[in-house]
């Protein structure tokens, strides 16, 4: 061929060298498939799942000589069916990274380098650190409100991780640190999605993902607010571009700035960041104003036709029983039902009588106005009107789809809880194409969600006791006998032979906390500064990069005297490196513990539909890294001889903690203990119904019960088969609980059990059969018992009403003898959502002129005035938004070691509008310092039309974005964002308000 070396540039100018040789006459697709042959020749296949976003997406990979040679999407998963974003594909350099620590490490007090030390130095070193910190923090007893409690915890010791590791693992750490007392114990999703268990609970009775990702081919309308899908759950855009293709399907997308996933919506609709209740709300006000909602549905499913008390208020921006004082509602009773004398909600027959759920809220979102709202969130009225309309006028299944838009608020569980109401009203959850999907960001965040790993919870969504509930008893009359036998179940499985009815099932071996002390992620560090923290134990998390306000972590670490760090990447362990320091002034010892790749180990592992799916082991591990679960235990039993000659009773929770796994059949023993098992026989059990409240059976998570059955390893099947052409795929994997793909699916049908929808039934009752059956596991208590029957008439079983709720009103459902069979959660700040301003506002709350009710009033921050200072309009005029991007993945940890990723993206920067670049006189490139009440950082600004200003009472508001994977360790490097943001929390579940704080933009 005569070509000259012109005519080759321009042939590659355009897209690349693989298109430039077909244009050229050469026939690659031959080429290709036997260059991939060739190169997996001899290799062995394994399959496992992607280590980034909760999408769950199937990898598989190839080994040869040990060695990770290929890495590829696995074309047999229902969630991505081969494809993979640059981040999962990009995974497959980690394997051999010569970035990676691969032997323990140690930081003495004041040095300045790391000595590589043995794994016997490592984890002694860890133990005798552990040991040290709970025994300084020791509580035996303390004095709350006036009344002294046992206690039995330690406040000097903390747990934090267990988002990147595999379920399994997420077991060993929560046994861990609650057999040592402690009760500082979170992880990411208390900066991600704290705030959406509380939200959806209340509503519908369970706090997660509704529906799986391949329902979403049913769907008619898919409204995404809060969320740059395109971006940061791509596999979930795939999804959705398929509904469209398949159905013609309606993309609406709602958010702060235009972003990839607008580019693909149908409709955009820009607002600004704190103000989505305000825009829902004219929303549902216009629902209800025009009686636009499934009428049948929301009777036979929902509490709208409920009376209400009669002394239930709403005034200048406050709900009844709030205490100015305390910024709280100590007083919610008057947010209840009115009774009847059988101790059930009173219910009318017309949905609009006075006192009703929905003739309440009707009223209360009257005084969402169209120009209110448009005053409010800046977005113009004819688009308020024109997405409303939309909304209102959808026939069909519609499904909401929302990421950390939408939960990183100081409202973010009133935010979501708008979502309940929209979707209960249009009758869209239970029911093929509808729901709710709440995208997790981590690959393991549901399950470590799931297994406890949080200050406030126990394993499957179990309340902690707090001094209020210090007693089997109380604890059972605060949250029901039907939850009372999942808690014994739990602590069976924990302590087996020492478990018995005579101590509660070793109920009183748990750690007590104050309940009128938050214990999250965001108070280690606080309570380090003050002196009273002195370890913590940090696996798979990088704090000191994805906590608000970071600078206040950074000085939280300075003061404590060990930090154990278990991860692939040295990172927040190296804390004491940080550009501009003296390691010399900081004293805090070090140890790291070098973790294998996820590709490297086997386990299960937990997306956000609650599928659990199954990861072979690949690659031999790097170096001297070693297996999480190899890690916990080496790290378990050392502390356990550490205590192994005490006769101290605070002692004995270390001592019987149950952690009898055979080396053969490792993660098998930790399975069969998760799931359950029959004590006397040890048969493991198929699912939650044969589970006990007598300590006959154990189960160390009752909502996994099942995954590991008398079948084996459910989570391992890889099954093809979609009964009824849903996109459930129920034999893949295995969804908790009880395999159930689309959660309360008993909605779905009519009273008498039959399909409401003909022509899409999903689940149905089986008059000849006398079973509830269907292509998806029916979600009744009671397969047997049909829908004339009290059990099988309860579409949200996991509620106490058995009914979903509209408005969450305070509730307890009492058995026969009086005592509370359930409860029903509450938000602590208020039954109905109502929008208040971020903490950090440039304007004042256009609904309410009352000071307390400016921003959330239950909130309390400054918590460390000294370190927590806020920022005022004045000095900070604009909102800084902050997020993630397709290319870097949280806190840039591994993105940031993948070297092709960094060329896509080498550094922070600030995303500001045309305008505002004008108003400060830079342009694109230039530098610029971006300030906040708490640090400053100088970065590049990027000009864009993406974000435009937005007129807000009365006034031009601009907003500024940033994301926020930037850190000073990694092959890229850049100041972190969350140096800047702000601390304030959402009083429910403590989590921060990343989406909306006030910072100044400058030339630098």
């Amino acid at each position: 061929m005569d070509l000259s070396r012109r005519d080759f540039l321009k042939a590659t100018g355009i897209g690349g060298i693989s298109l430039a040789l077909s244009s050229l006459g050469f026939d690659l697709k031959e080429a290709k498939a036997a260059a991939h042959t060739f190169k997996l020749e001899g290799a062995r296949e394994f399959t496992s799942i992607c280590h980034f976003c909760a999408c769950g997406c199937g990898v598989i990979g190839y080994v040869k000589d040990g060695k990770l040679i290929n890495l590829e999407g696995a074309t047999d998963s229902p969630i991505n069916r081969g494809a993979l974003c640059s981040k999962g594909l990009g995974y497959a350099v980690i394997p051999n990274s010569k970035e990676r620590a691969t032997k323990p490490l140690y930081r003495a007090p004041g040095s300045d380098h790391w000595e590589e030390i043995s794994w016997d130095e490592a984890i002694d070193r860890a133990a005798k650190a552990m040991k040290n910190a709970r025994e300084k923090g020791w509580k035996q007893t303390e004095e709350i409100d006036g009344e002294t409690y046992e206690v039995r915890r330690t406040d000097g010791l903390s747990f934090i991780g267990g988002s990147q590791i595999n379920n399994e693992e997420c077991y060993q750490n929560i046994k861990m640190a609650r057999a040592l007392g402690v009760v500082y114990i979170d992880n990411q999703t208390r900066v991600c999605h704290a705030n959406t268990p509380p939200a959806m609970g209340a509503a519908f009775g369970r706090g997660a993902m509704t529906n799986p990702w391949g329902d979403l081919k049913n769907t008619k309308l898919v409204w995404i607010e809060g969320s740059n899908l395109a971006e940061c759950h791509p596999m979930g855009l795939k999804n959705v571009m398929k509904a469209r293709e398949q159905n013609g399907t309606k993309i609406v997308h709602v958010d702060v700035r235009y972003t990839r996933t607008s580019k693909i919506a149908d409709e955009f609709f820009q607002l600004r960041p704190g103000t989505d209740i305000a825009f829902m709300g004219y929303i549902i006000s216009q629902m209800l104003e025009r009686e636009k909602f499934n009428k049948d549905y929301v009777l036979r499913n929902t509490n709208a036709a409920c009376l209400l008390r009669d002394d239930f208020s709403f005034h200048d921006g406050l709900f009844s029983g709030f205490d100015e004082a305390k910024k709280s509602y100590t007083n919610r009773e008057s947010w209840g039902y009115a009774l009847g004398a059988d101790g059930k909600p009173q219910k009318a027959n017309d949905l609009f009588a006075p006192n009703t759920v929905l003739s309440r809220l009707k009223e209360f979102y009257s005084r969402y106005t169209v120009e209110m709202v448009s005053n409010v969130t800046g977005m113009p009225a004819e688009d308020i009107q024109r997405a409303a309309d939309i909304w209102v006028n959808h026939e069909g299944p519609a499904i909401i789809m929302y990421a950390l838009g939408m939960t990183q608020h100081t409202v973010g569980v009133q935010n979501i809880r708008c979502f309940t109401i929209m979707q209960l009203l249009k009758g869209n959850i239970g029911i093929p194409g509808g729901g709710i999907i709440a995208m997790r960001g981590q690959p393991n965040v549901q399950a470590s969600t799931d297994f406890g790993i949080e200050f406030n919870m126990q394993p499957g969504y179990l309340v902690a006791p707090t001094h209020k509930t210090n007693t089997l008893a109380k604890w059972t009359d605060a949250f029901g006998t039907f939850r009372r036998k999942w808690y014994v179940n739990m602590t069976k499985a924990w302590f087996g032979e020492h478990a018995t009815a005579e101590n509660d099932y070793g109920f009183n071996y748990g750690a007590i906390r104050n309940g009128n002390h938050p214990d999250s992620i965001y108070a280690i560090f606080e309570d380090a500064w003050r002196g009273t923290m002195h370890a913590l134990y940090l696996c798979g998390q990088n704090p000191h990069v994805t906590n608000a306000n970071a600078g206040l972590v950074h000085d939280g670490l300075c003061k404590m005297d060990s930090l154990v760090v278990q991860d692939i990447f040295v990172k927040t362990a190296e804390f004491w490196n940080r550009p501009g320091d003296n390691p010399a002034d900081i004293q805090t010892e070090v140890i790291f513990l070098p973790a294998c790749s996820y590709l490297e180990r086997e386990g299960s592992i937990t997306n956000s539909m609650r599928l659990i799916q199954w990861r072979m082991k690949g690659p031999d591990v790097l170096g001297d890294s070693k297996p999480d679960y190899e890690i916990n235990d080496m790290l378990w039993k050392r502390i356990r001889e550490l205590y192994a000659d005490s006769t101290d009773k605070k002692d004995e929770p270390i001592k019987f903690m149950t952690w009898n796994y055979r080396k053969d059949h490792y993660l098998e023993d930790i399975m069969k203990e998760i799931s359950g098992y029959d004590v006397a026989t040890g048969t493991v059990v198929n699912g939650i119904g044969e589970l006990k409240d007598n300590g006959e059976t154990a189960s160390g998570m009752w909502i996994y019960a099942g995954y590991y059955g008398r079948e084996g390893n459910m989570t391992a099947r890889r099954g093809q088969d979609d009964p009824g052409n849903i996109g459930i795929f129920p034999q893949f994997g295995w969804a908790w609980p009880d395999n159930i793909h689309i959660l309360y699916n008993r909605a779905s049908c009519l009273e008498d059990g039959s399909p409401a929808d003909k022509d899409h039934p999903l689940v149905w009752w089986d008059a000849a059969a006398g079973k509830w059956t269907g292509y998806d596991v029916p979600d009744v208590g009671n397969r047997t018992a049909g829908p004339s029957t009290p059990a099988g008439q309860k579409p949200f079983r996991m509620n106490g009403e058995g009914f979903a709720r509209i408005y969450a009103a305070p509730y307890k459902d009492k058995n026969p003898d009086g005592t509370t069979r359930d409860a029903s959660s509450t938000p602590v700040d208020g039954p109905i959502p109502e929008h208040y301003e971020p903490f950090e506002s440039p304007t004042h709350n256009a609904m309410h002129e009352n000071e307390n009710a400016q921003h959330n009033p239950c909130i309390k921050y400054p918590r460390l005035p000294e370190k927590q200072p806020i920022g005022t309009k004045d000095k900070f005029p604009y909102v800084l938004c902050s997020s993630g991007i397709a290319e870097h993945w949280c806190s840039g940890t591994v993105t940031r070691n993948i070297p092709w990723l960094n060329e896509l993206v080498k550094e922070n920067f600030v995303e500001i509008s045309e305008q505002l670049a004008k108003k400060i006189g830079v342009k694109a490139g230039d530098k610029v310092k971006v300030s906040s009440a708490r640090s400053e950082i100088v970065v590049k600004a990027m000009v864009t039309k993406r974000a435009q200003p937005l007129k807000v009472n009365g006034e031009e508001t601009h907003m500024v974005w940033m994301p926020y994977s930037f850190g000073f360790k990694g092959l890229s490097t850049g100041p972190s964002t969350n140096y800047l943001t702000n601390d304030a929390l959402d009083p429910n579940s403590e989590e921060q308000e990343f989406k909306a704080c006030l910072v100044n933009v400058q030339k630098a």
